[in-house]
C-alpha cells in the first residue's frame, strides 16, 4: 500500500504539547499497546517494569545532545551546526537566510564574524567561523538545541539529556531515554532486564520534515552510528530486544549482522522504515509521542500497523497525554 504524508497528519490541541518535562523524569505516564491482543494500558513510566518481559534488554542511544545552537543579537541571528567540519568550519542552517550569502562575511559580535564559503541546494551553509568552536568567545552564545515547539529554556538543559549520555554528537536528544532515571534502571535491572547501550548522533535524517508528497520520495539525511565489540557482545546475549527510541532502532535495524550476531561496526545510516517494513532486531519499542508528517510517526506505524497507530494516538489524545519531546511515553509489546 503506498502512503502520502497527508495519511500521517493529526490534530493535536496545542495545551497538549509539553513544555517542561515530568519531575522525577519516570512520573511521566506511559501508554501500553499490546500488538497481539490491541489492548491498551495507561499507567506511568515508573512502573513500565511490570509490563516488560523478563527475557529482554533495554537498548538505549547513549549519543549527549551538544550544544549546537548560536544565537546573536537577541536570538534574532541563529547559526544551527549540523556538523563540524573542523573546529571553524561548519554546515549550518541559518537564520535569516538572506544574512548569509555565499562569499559574505557577517559581523556577528564585536569578536566573532562568519564568512559563508557555499550554499547548497537544501539552504545548508558551509560557514566559516572567525574563532574556532571551542573559543571562549563563542561560548557565551551556544545553546541547547531545544526543538520550535519547545519555549527556550536554558534551565532545563540538563532534563534535555538522558541520564546516561556520553559522547557528544546529537543534535537533538534521544527523548524516549529521557523518563528513566538511576534508581528506575537498578530497579530494571534487579528484574533482570539489562541497558545496553548503542551511538547514533541524532540530526538532520531523525528531525528534517518531510517533504514529498509520496512518502517514499523523500529522502533521508545520513546519521552516524556505533556498536562496538562489548557491545555487540551483550547484544547477542539477549533474547529480545526493547529498543529505547526511534534512534535506538535505526542503529538495531542497520547493523550488519553474521549469522544472525551483531558484530561490531559504525558507519552513517539513512534507513526510513514505513509501513510494510520487515523488522529483523526489534522486538519491543519504548517511544514518545511524534509529530504530524514526521518520519518518526511513520516508524511508530511500521512497528504497530498503520491502522493501529491512529487508534493509539486518538486514544492518548483523548486521554490528555503529553506529547512530543518533554512529553509522555508509550511501550509497544
Amino acid at each position: 500500500m503506498s502512503f502520502t504524508l497527508d495519511d500521517f497528519d493529526y490534530n493535536l490541541p496545542e495545551e497538549l504539547i509539553a513544555q517542561k518535562p515530568a519531575t522525577p523524569r519516570d512520573h511521566s505516564r506511559l501508554l501500553v499497546y499490546n500488538r497481539e491482543t490491541g489492548e491498551i494500558t495507561d499507567d506511568y513510566f515508573y512502573n513500565i517494569g511490570d509490563y516488560l518481559p523478563p527475557d529482554t534488554s533495554l537498548v538505549v542511544n547513549n549519543s549527549k545532545v551538544e550544544k549546537c545552537r548560536l544565537l546573536f543579537n537577541d536570538g534574532k541571528v541563529e547559526i544551527f551546526v549540523t556538523r563540524a567540519v573542523n573546529n571553524r568550519v561548519v554546515e549550518a542552517m541559518v537564520r535569516p537566510g538572506k544574512k548569509f550569502r555565499s562569499g559574505k562575511t557577517v559581523d556577528l559580535t564585536d569578536e566573532l564574524s562568519a564568512k559563508t564559503i557555499s550554499i547548497a541546494d537544501d539552504g545548508i551553509r558551509t560557514i566559516e567561523l572567525s574563532h574556532p568552536l571551542d573559543h571562549p568567545v563563542v561560548t557565551p552564545y551556544k545553546h541547547t538545541p531545544f526543538p520550535p515547539y519547545i519555549e527556550r529554556d536554558e534551565s532545563l538543559s540538563e532534563r534535555y539529556q538522558t541520564v546516561y549520555a556520553k559522547d557528544s554528537g546529537s543534535k537533538a536528544a534521544p527523548t524516549a531515554g529521557l523518563h528513566f532515571t538511576p534508581e528506575l534502571l537498578e530497579k530494571l535491572a534487579a528484574q533482570g532486564i539489562r541497558k545496553n547501550e548503542v551511538t547514533l548522533h541524532v540530526g538532520l535524517g531523525t528531525f528534517a520534515p518531510v517533504k514529498a508528497d509520496r512518502i517514499e520520495d523523500h529522502i533521508m539525511h545520513s546519521e552516524w552510528y556505533q556498536i562496538s565489540q562489548q557491545q555487540a557482545d551483550a547484544l547477542n546475549k539477549t533474547k529480545r530486544v526493547t529498543a529505547v527510541g526511534t534512534t535506538s532502532v535505526r542503529v538495531l535495524e542497520s547493523a550488519p549482522k553474521e549469522e544472525g550476531s551483531f558484530i561490531p561496526c559504525s558507519g552513517e545510516t539513512d534507513i526510513f522504515i514505513t509501513p510494510g517494513y520487515t523488522f529483523k532486531s526489534v522486538d519491543h519499542l519504548i517511544t514518545n509521542f511524534h509529530l504530524p508528517k514526521s518520519t518518526l510517526l511513520m516508524l511508530i506505524a511500521a512497528f504497530t500497523g498503520f491502522d493501529e497507530m491512529k487508534k493509539i494516538y486518538q486514544h492518548a489524545i483523548q486521554q490528555n497525554y503529553r506529547f512530543y519531546s518533554f512529553g509522555d511515553a508509550m511501550l509497544i509489546l
